[in-house]
């Protein structure tokens, strides 16, 4: 599909006509900004474009795999969901996930990223997920009660929290080498992209963790009116709870 065609069909898109390598959700969002810029969908420089890491400050990695040893990570209207503690790292429980073997698309992640555009004069936010099943891209109220489901009631090991970065300031100043997609020995744990890796305009090689780091204690609790600039200057943006993230977005000019 050509630039052109993008254009004319900013609400119903194909995701495969995006950069997508899986595991790799930072480097696809990273393209994701440039070409909805290329293309115009997003303004050309994506003032309009949000770059969301989904995170929390803990440090337990639970997936769906064979061991004796399970633990539940939500319980809503007496209904548990079962995962297997393996490693330590973060975990994130999301629904409608394409890698998902089940039928509500329920996964948990390490971490996640997705690209938010912010709409003026009352216009719908989207939220561009290339992991998702959901339309894409996906009106952001709808994005929250499917995907995030902040209804359901989950311990508090599986807390999400959100840092919104303006896609800016992340095109300019973020960088991956990967190192995180290598075990002990060097070699990789799933197949990186075919592209060279990310290096940041001040020459910056690797700062992915300084994005996915965050404690409980720089959660905002509440959102105050110099909270959007903020957002604006920050390099590294703002870190708001669940219970904000469509707030935050209608308060941005």
């Amino acid at each position: 599909m050509t630039t052109s065609e993008l254009q004319l069909q900013p609400n119903n898109l194909d995701a495969s006509l995006f950069n997508h390598t899986p595991f790799y959700c930072e480097e696809n969002v990273y393209f994701l900004c440039k070409k909805l810029c290329s293309s115009e969908i997003a303004d050309a420089q994506g003032s309009d474009l949000f770059v969301v890491f989904i995170s929390n400050d803990k440090k337990q990695a639970l997936l769906q795999v064979k061991s004796s040893k399970s633990f539940a990570f939500l319980k809503n209207d007496g209904e548990s969901i079962f995962y297997t503690l393996v490693t330590s790292e973060l975990p994130i429980p999301l629904w409608h996930q394409k890698a998902s073997p089940r039928a509500d698309g329920v996964i948990l992640w390490d971490y996640h990223v997705i690209c938010v555009q912010r709409k003026k004069d009352g216009g719908t936010h989207l939220v561009w997920d290339l992991d998702s099943s959901l339309p894409f891209p996906c009106p952001l109220a709808t994005y929250v009660s499917e995907t995030i489901r902040p209804s359901f009631q989950l311990f508090s090991e599986f807390q999400r929290f959100f840092r919104v970065v303006h896609a800016p300031l992340f095109l300019r100043h973020f960088a991956s080498d990967r190192r995180h997609m290598k075990d002990s020995e060097g070699n990789c744990t799933a197949q990186p992209p075919p592209y060279e890796p990310i290096v940041a305009e001040d020459g910056s090689v690797h700062n992915l963790n300084e994005y996915l780091e965050i404690r409980a204690a720089d959660v905002l609790t509440d959102l105050p009116p110099e909270l959007t600039s903020a957002v604006f200057g920050q390099k590294h943006g703002v870190v708001i709870g669940e219970a904000h993230l469509e707030e935050l977005f209608s308060q941005i000019p």
